[in-house]
């Protein structure tokens, strides 16, 4: 048995779950809905506000599919009774981010800004402190899309060895590297 896909989904109150004919699961909740298309050969039951995924066989696509639709119908459900947030930090002097509504504008050395559009299911709120770095919150309800936008936010100045400097998650250690010895050749 998948050690993942065999743990039960406990559905918190005000969470609904419901599975269509063409197998897309539904989960409701008070931040709002998702829904997910699972592959017709995994069964998803509920019974008394407990959540489970079951399998027809031993297969090892069987197996891979038990676990990974297990843990994406679980992140939904936390998703919209909870919600997801990531925090990240813009290390470097002169870097600035500033966002209007859901465009963010970053100044990271470059010769230009470089704007990017937040996906209106995210919210994004952007805060530069004097003393601190700056710093950009994101929240909202699909963890999936939440990561393929910190991986973007991530890659405008990716975090260096040699400095630290770069966007990086909050509480995120950087492996430094030593520079360059001084001494030539004898």
């Amino acid at each position: 048995m998948s050690r993942i896909g065999k743990l039960p989904i406990t559905l918190p109150a005000k969470v609904e779950v419901s599975v269509s004919p063409d197998n897309t699961v539904t989960v409701k909740g008070p931040k709002g809905s998702l829904s997910q298309k699972i592959d017709p050969d995994i069964a998803v039951n509920t019974e008394d506000g407990v959540l489970t995924v079951t399998r027809p066989t031993e297969q090892k696509r069987h197996r891979a599919l038990h676990g990974l639709y297990r843990a994406l119908i679980n992140n939904m459900v936390l998703g919209v009774s909870t919600g997801y947030v990531r925090e990240m930090e813009v290390v470097g002097v002169g870097y600035r981010v500033e966002n209007t509504g859901n465009l963010v504008t970053f100044t990271l050395g470059y010769s230009h800004p470089v704007i990017f559009y937040i996906p209106e299911e995210i919210k994004v709120t952007t805060a530069m402190e004097k003393g601190s770095a700056p710093l950009i919150r994101l929240e909202g309800i699909d963890k999936e899309l939440l990561g393929q936008v910190c991986a973007k936010i991530r890659s405008f100045r990716k975090p260096e060895p040699y400095k630290g400097k770069g966007i990086m998650f909050k509480g995120e250690k950087i492996r430094r590297k030593a520079g360059k010895t001084a001494g030539g050749k004898k």
